[in-house]
């Protein structure tokens, strides 16, 4: 089975139950605390310039079961669907070539021959693209909130109200680690959606969705949480909430409501195996997808801390090998030279258990920790080592992508390597199937000389995977006047050998 992210018009959310105390005496399950729900109202509202409409009242309960009728006429015309237009790469099948062509060793031959496309070396061919997702409405002003991947390599962004109302809309800013974007459209007055607190969902609690699976507008769907903090491959940073509330391509970018009406998610992913809802899917948390929000509509980006890091879970034989009781916490696999891991301290057998006080039970915990952190904080980490405690102080980096130059300076000019690199991001790690590895943005000198092309995927030098610029740094230290390059182009995987001086 496999992680679907709804590409193009994904998930809707659900229900959870969350609503305020009222006339009626509600179970406990039911009460959300006034002081939260107004907090994260006052929130979202300074994050725009514009008024926002008059505060939306929670939905009371009808006895042990959320009202869901009145939930969607209160919700539902604050949620929008989006029609992107644009141009991508284009596949194998979008090319015209027989299924499995591409990977077949003989290919390089039939390739430029009549039906079997144009993937020939250096083509970058293009195709146009139309897609469906859902959004909602945070702001009277215009503020929406949907999926990255969603307007993801969007030309045009249309965004449908509840009303049929048709908009172009500016896309402020996207968010690939954590699949938030931010649009806005320019109107006054729009319903809003009134924003929850997920840190209060239980397992069990009521869900509803509201999104446009398969472009079906206004479709509700209903189911419960069946678990929090979830980590999937690829989206260690989000700790997603699982519901069966059903949910199919078309639907992603929609809301998660709670029993009580409040959004407490965004849906962004389904496990599925036909590539159709099979009683999985996961939402964003609603308060990752704020604090992202606001760093987009202030600065127009989104900014990650990084600790420099490879971690896994432990599990009970691992624990007893380190000497811990449980199985919790974070193993450190690996240090990256230079990071801030490496700085503050950090060793490869290092369990880390508690970040500023909060416990870690599980790697994903520990990404989600750091990975929603600002770049330039410092942390103290509670570190298991050699079968006692200590604590460490960590300045964390940054996880934006960035390029460099993977040349050590003090080499001669002509005896540089002659590549600039930068990390894939998690959302490109996925279009071409690797964990890790550089694109290459830019290549002259002995690389240029030896076959390297600009959009290369670096995977690995001298037999040594890299994953950062200082491995690839680290390596060139000791003045090698051979190096072998692993590189992945178009799909296939290739050794470049290159003489350096």
């Amino acid at each position: 089975m496999k992680m679907k992210p709804l590409a193009a018009a994904l998930l809707a959310g659900g229900v959870l139950g969350a609503s305020a105390a009222s006339a009626f005496d509600l179970p406990p399950w039911l009460r959300l605390d006034r002081s939260s729900t107004a907090a994260a109202t006052a929130g979202a509202a300074a994050a725009t310039t514009a008024a926002t409409a008059a505060p939306v009242a929670p939905i009371p309960a009808q006895g042990t079961v959320p009202d869901y009728r009145a939930i969607f006429k209160q919700a539902g015309p604050a949620v929008v669907g989006i029609t992107v237009e644009g141009m991508h790469k284009a596949s194998a099948e979008e090319q015209g070539l027989p299924e499995g062509l591409e990977n077949d060793p003989f290919f390089q031959f039939f390739r430029g021959m009549p039906g079997f496309g144009q993937r020939g070396r250096g083509a970058n061919p293009s195709v146009p693209f139309r897609g469906q997702g859902s959004g909602f409405i945070v702001a009277a002003d215009g503020l929406i909130l949907t999926n990255a991947h969603v307007v993801r390599e969007a030309k045009e962004v249309t965004v449908k109200l509840g009303d049929r109302r048709e908009f172009s809309a500016k896309v402020l800013g996207s968010d690939p680690v954590t699949d938030i974007a931010v649009l806005r459209i320019d109107a006054k007055g729009l319903p809003t959606v009134r924003l929850g607190d997920p840190r209060r969902l239980e397992v069990g609690d009521p869900v509803m969705a509201i999104g446009a699976p398969y472009g079906f507008e206004q479709t509700a769907t209903t189911g419960i949480v069946s678990a929090k903090g979830r980590s999937l491959p690829g989206d260690a940073v989000v700790p997603f909430i699982q519901t069966d509330a059903a949910v199919n391509p078309g639907n992603s970018g929609g809301p998660l409501l709670d029993g009580g009406g409040a959004v407490v998610g965004i849906n962004a992913q389904i496990y599925s195996q036909s590539g159709g809802f099979q009683g999985l899917s996961f939402s964003i948390p609603i308060d990752v997808a704020l604090k992202v929000k606001d760093q987009i509509v202030a600065t127009g980006r989104a900014q990650h801390a990084r600790l420099g890091v490879s971690i896994q879970d432990l599990n009970q034989g691992l624990a007893e090998s380190f000497g811990l009781e449980r199985p919790d916490g974070a193993l450190v696999a690996a240090v990256q030279p230079g990071s801030a891991a490496a700085k503050g301290g950090l060793k490869p057998g290092d369990v880390i258990t508690e970040v500023n006080g909060q416990a870690v039970e599980r790697s994903g915990s520990l990404s989600t920790l750091i990975g929603m952190s600002a770049p330039g904080e410092r942390v103290k980490l509670k570190v298991w080592r050699d079968k006692s405690w200590r604590e460490l102080e960590v300045k964390l980096g940054s996880a934006e992508a960035t390029t460099a130059s993977a040349d050590d300076p003090s080499r001669p000019e002509g005896m540089q390597l002659g590549l600039a690199l930068r990390p894939l991001t998690r959302d490109e790690q996925r279009q071409v199937h690797v964990d890790g590895g550089l694109l290459v943005q830019d290549v002259d000198g002995p690389a240029a000389r030896a076959g390297v092309e600009r959009g290369d995927v670096l995977l690995a030098i001298n037999g040594q995977p890299v994953q950062s610029i200082e491995q690839v740094q680290a390596v060139l230290k000791s003045k090698p006047r051979h190096v072998a390059l692993l590189v992945q182009r178009d799909g296939e995987t290739i050794f470049v050998p290159i003489r350096i001086g």
